[in-house]
């Protein structure tokens, strides 16, 4: 391979990342190494540090690029927004969308000139007729297919995903083998800004005022107990009501401007539609009605749909009941027979 092919790899410091840049520089590209800095505080200083440990380990450029300010406005407040509205985000999509496939990947290509832009993603990009689609990578544990819908065809003709084919474990034995300074590192938390000890929970009640609201049962519309603000409750959740009742109780639903949480048995949250805005596919869609897999959470098998899209928005309606449909969250598409991504939406509904 041509010396002069410039990888940029999205480097954190971590595991993933760190052999990410190692393998593309055994395939024989110049890899930098371009660590996005998305808050201030110690734990970012920490990420920055590892980041050139790693950078330094491998022999390889080290930059840092201040993405503070993007990230607050469009991660940070929208997290807390949402919540404030009664609805649950997904940080990690938006994150995706405005930090590592926005300012990082034109950083990447505009400034350090990089022939191909990879992260620690497990995922897998195929090229076919000119049109790249994103495939589930071998670690069925590890499909990270679900962060990545809002990516589109030019990001995904200059991005790679190296570690594709790999298990975890086995990328775990080629930081050992190669003694990366990440070979023991843990796996990142979900929410990269909220730093233990300090909880969601806790950062919510930090950020948005606490505020005495009802529980209602939402059969009989009959007041059950006070909560200190509904934005510390999500639809399906069951722990942390700390209601008496005869049956196990649920959040079923959200009344953000009245400050209300409606509480009742689970069966009550099964639904078959679905809708989502906000949406985004991988490739242009040579049809507007199809049947798909579909998910309307990451931790959940997806389930067959018939979909519509009309005037911005899809509609979904699944062949057998799903539950906790949560606003906030994303509904993701992936091709029936194939597997591959097609793209998703924000579920209002």
């Amino acid at each position: 391979m041509n010396n002069e092919k410039i990888a940029v790899v999205a480097l954190s410091g971590g595991l993933d990342s760190s052999v990410t840049a190692l393998l593309l520089k055994q395939e024989g590209y110049k890899v930098i190494g371009l660590t996005g800095k998305m808050f201030n505080s110690p734990v970012a200083e920490t990420i920055i540090q590892n980041a050139q440990k790693v950078a330094d380990n491998l022999g390889i450029e080290h930059y840092v690029y201040d993405a503070s300010k993007t990230f607050k406005k469009e991660v940070m407040d929208n997290f807390l927004e949402c919540y404030r509205s009664g609805k649950t985000p997904n940080p990690c999509i938006l994150c995706n969308k405005f930090i590592k496939w926005g300012e990082l990947f034109d950083f990447a290509i505009n400034e350090l000139h990089a022939d191909i832009f990879a992260t620690g993603h497990y995922a897998n990009i195929v090229e076919k007729d000119g049109i790249y689609k994103v495939y589930p990578a071998n670690d069925e544990h590890k499909d990270q297919l679900y962060f990545l819908y809002r990516l589109g065809q030019n990001v995904l003709s200059k991005t790679r995903f190296p570690l594709s084919k790999y298990k975890k474990s086995e990328v775990r034995a080629i930081a050992e083998k190669y003694n990366l300074p990440s070979k023991s590192s843990k796996e990142s938390q979900d929410i990269c800004f909220i730093h233990k000890p300090m909880t969601t929970k806790k950062y919510l009640l930090e950020h948005l005022s606490s505020k005495k609201g009802d529980f209602i049962e939402l059969e009989t519309d009959r007041k059950l107990g006070e909560h200190d603000g509904h934005f510390q409750y999500t639809i399906g959740q069951r722990k942390g009501i700390g209601i008496a009742h005869p049956h196990p109780l649920y959040v079923l639903g959200i009344d953000s401007e009245k400050n209300i949480v409606y509480v009742g048995r689970e069966e009550l949250s099964h639904k078959r539609t679905v809708t989502a805005n906000d949406i985004n596919f991988s490739f242009a869609l040579e049809e507007t009605e199809f049947d798909a897999m579909v998910k309307i959470r990451y931790n959940m098998p997806a389930q067959k749909a018939r979909l519509k899209i009309i005037d911005g928005t899809i509609y979904a309606e699944f062949y057998e009941d799903v539950n906790s449909v949560t606003a906030g969250q994303s509904l993701v598409i992936y091709d029936e027979t194939e597997g591959f991504l097609i793209g998703g939406g924000t579920i209002t509904a």
